[in-house]
């Protein structure tokens, strides 16, 4: 009996610091998974945002002005974001069917 108690806890033990391992590869593959995101978000967005202005990228005050126009851009994107919230959450969602 008590060898069997001994396997036990030794098999606990293993199991727990083989979660602790894969908890931790977790954690990096969901930060690559999110940057990975980002990154695929910002090409995306600035090829949406640049693709109807014509910007000289090759002098700084064309940089400075593609900068202002994409965080515009971005600023409009999250106020679109809280008013589209915001309205969803004003709304009645119950379930009026009767019958």
């Amino acid at each position: 009996m008590i060898a069997g108690m001994s396997l036990f806890i030794l098999a606990a033990v293993i199991i727990v610091i083989w979660v602790l391992i894969e908890v931790k590869r977790m954690k990096h593959k969901l930060f690559a998974i999110f940057l990975i995101g980002l990154i695929i978000f910002s090409y995306v967005s600035m090829s949406v945002v640049f693709s109807e202005t014509e910007i000289n990228f090759k002098t700084i005050p064309g940089a400075i002005s593609a900068g202002k126009i994409y965080f515009s851009w971005l600023g409009s994107l999250f106020g679109n974001m809280k008013s589209i919230t915001s309205h969803a959450i004003s709304l009645d969602w119950t379930n009026n069917t009767e019958g």
